[in-house]
Parts: C-alpha cells; sequence; structure tokens
C-alpha cells in the first residue's frame, strides 16, 4: 500500500526531509521513533512513500504512529483528512493552530473531569504551561502541539520538564477538550 498522497506531503512538511531518495527513509525513520516512540522500519516507509512496490496493506499500529507522528489520534481520523474537501485557511470554531498564534498567546483548555491548563505559545508549535489544575502537565513544562480541537483529545507530541522529554502526552482521551479558548492574545 501506497499512502495517500497529500499524507506524503504532510510527511515531508512536519519531518523537513523531502523523501527524495531511498535512504531518506532512515531519517524519517528516527523521527518517527523520537517523536511517538514507535519505531517504523525504513523499509516499511520505503514502501509506504512509494520506493518500493508492495501491495501488502501495513499493520494497523504502523498507520496509528504515522497519524500520531503528523498529530492526528489515529489513523482514521488522519485517514478522514482528504486532499480536496478539509482544506480551508481559517480555522473552524473550537479549532486553534498553533500556525494561527504569536509568541505570548495564550490558550486555555479544559477537558473532564476537573481539569484546567493555560498555555503560553512559544513559537514552533511549542507551549510552556504557565497554570495547571488537576492535570498531569505541571506548570513550567513545555509541550509541542500543533492545536487544540473542541471535543477531540489533546496530543501533545513531545512534552519536557526541566528540559528533560518525558515522551508523547495525550488529554481527554474519553470525551475530548470541553472548552478550547484564545486569552491573553498579543497584538
Amino acid at each position: 500500500m501506497k499512502l495517500p498522497f497529500h499524507i506524503v506531503e504532510m510527511l515531508k512538511r512536519k519531518s523537513g526531509n523531502g523523501l527524495r531518495q531511498p535512504s531518506d527513509c532512515e531519517l524519517l525513520s528516527l523521527d518517527i521513533a523520537s517523536k511517538t516512540g514507535v519505531r517504523l522500519g525504513a523499509t516499511t516507509l520505503k514502501r509506504l512513500v512509494g520506493f518500493a512496490v508492495d501491495e501488502r496493506e501495513p499493520h494497523a499500529s504502523t498507520l496509528d504512529a504515522i497519524a500520531r507522528y503528523l498529530g492526528y489520534a489515529h489513523w482514521d481520523e488522519l485517514a478522514a483528512v482528504d486532499d480536496e474537501g478539509n482544506s480551508d485557511f481559517e480555522a473552524p470554531d473550537g479549532e486553534i493552530r498553533s500556525a494561527d498564534l504569536q509568541v505570548g498567546d495564550e490558550v486555555e483548555i479544559t477537558y473532564l473531569p476537573d481539569r484546567r491548563v493555560v498555555l503560553s505559545y512559544l513559537g514552533d508549535h511549542r507551549y510552556r504551561v504557565v497554570q495547571s489544575e488537576h492535570s498531569k502537565l505541571l506548570a513550567g513544562d513545555e509541550v509541542e502541539v500543533l492545536g487544540f480541537v473542541l471535543h477531540h483529545p489533546l496530543l501533545a507530541l513531545q512534552v519536557w520538564r526541566g528540559g528533560t522529554p518525558l515522551g508523547q502526552f495525550t488529554a481527554g482521551r474519553v470525551s475530548g477538550l470541553s472548552s478550547v479558548k484564545r486569552i491573553g492574545v498579543t497584538s
């Protein structure tokens, strides 16, 4: 199975790797492992991006790892995004994209049962937790997040505490985020 063109393009953008030759899949494999904790073989990635012809279906866990790497909770969510009908320049209501923020903007999220987190945007999809109530994220933690979507889980691609990487973090895994809002917007 070869991944759809727009998903391969998403992999190129996320990794900063043009995937111009088969050996580039080694670097992509390392980047996926560093961001998700899941090691996908370079040979598997070569098949998925089209360097090797193979019609075998990849394991669901492989597709889920690619989805998580790209900022989606799982493959079904990523697969639902097609290149034609899910595109828009404006974020829909209930969604805040990191790419639309300025350094210093703050985002407040809540999720069940009684969690509240306020994050300050640092740039390059990174945030510092400035307030945390009843969450495993602590004030001072830094997180890498592509965006926040109401009623969807928060996926932090990486969490750093005191400069030490802790790995990926998911909040609101069952019911998603209860509220998402920009506060303290810089001009």
